[in-house]
């Protein structure tokens, strides 16, 4: 109110309230003078209220009570609202987990996340191709060495792993300062020449070593940590299964030193693909 008061324009704003994921928003107790203020501040001229919001906490837990209480308490904070003299264009709950399992959420729109990038929110629910998505999002290298060892050859730092017997190793340029979560040493999957292999050893700052077992792909060669599985490659929910994590954190920790690919540029629309 302050900040439109100074420039004389009108702010349009969207009221969170708190209907039980307790970060932001307003708490119920507080949301009758929230929005009577809210109300006064219209009539001044200072703001309009565009819309009225909240989060859910357990949408990729269908059948969590909590999210049967949250809309309960969305519908109460809209009725209170409404009482107010509020009449925002749109209400909005549904992240994508919600939007995917819980029409009853809808409202006006819905917010879509992680689900625009082709992952699914939920993988207990569903698969993303389940769920009709796929996966935007590939991370590849090239190999930069291949080469032969004997057996009981230690690999990487600490000598987490040993060849079981003689093999060939590559070396895969990404590692924790790209991005790749170090506690998937030893258990992230890479597809390299057409096979699944697990990273041997520890993830190290950029890079890591796969036993290839006796393959000789050539230097240069592909390695492909996650994509949309088109080709048999491991997918994002892979590695957060590898990881212990989830798919969200995968694919957001890839660091800024990663370049960017963007393919399909021009098969429509105004931006990359």
């Amino acid at each position: 109110v302050a900040a439109a008061r100074a420039t004389g324009r009108t702010a349009r704003v969207h009221l969170k309230a708190d209907t039980g994921l307790g970060r932001n928003g307003c708490q119920p107790a507080d949301w009758p003078a929230l929005v009577a203020a809210a109300r006064a501040a219209e009539a001044e001229g200072a703001v309009k209220v565009t819309g009225i919001w909240s989060h859910f906490a357990c949408a990729d837990e269908p059948g969590h009570p909590a999210n049967a209480a949250q809309l309960a308490a969305f519908r109460e904070a809209l009725a209170v609202a409404e009482r107010a003299g509020l009449d925002p264009e749109v209400r909005h709950h549904a992240n994508s987990p919600a939007t995917l399992t819980l029409p009853e959420s809808h409202f006006d729109l819905v917010r879509t996340g992680l689900s625009v990038y082709g992952l699914s929110p939920a993988p207990e629910v569903g698969t993303a191709a389940g769920l009709g998505l796929r996966p935007a999002m590939t991370l590849s290298a090239s190999l930069a060495l291949v080469k032969r060892v004997p057996g009981g050859h230690g690999v990487s730092y600490g000598h987490t792993y040993t060849t079981p017997g003689e093999t060939t190793l590559g070396l895969v340029p990404l590692g924790y300062g790209d991005g790749l979560p170090r506690h998937a040493s030893g258990a992230g999957p890479v597809l390299v020449a057409g096979k699944w292999r697990t990273i041997a050893g520890r993830v190290a700052m950029d890079q890591f070593v796969v036993d290839l077992g006796g393959d000789l792909p050539v230097t240069g060669d592909r390695a492909v940590l996650f994509g949309p599985g088109d080709d048999g490659e491991p997918t994002a929910e892979d590695w957060a299964r590898a990881a212990g994590t989830i798919s969200y954190e995968i694919v957001t920790r890839i660091s800024g030193r990663v370049p960017r690919v963007y393919v399909n540029e021009n098969t429509g629309g105004d931006g990359p693909a």
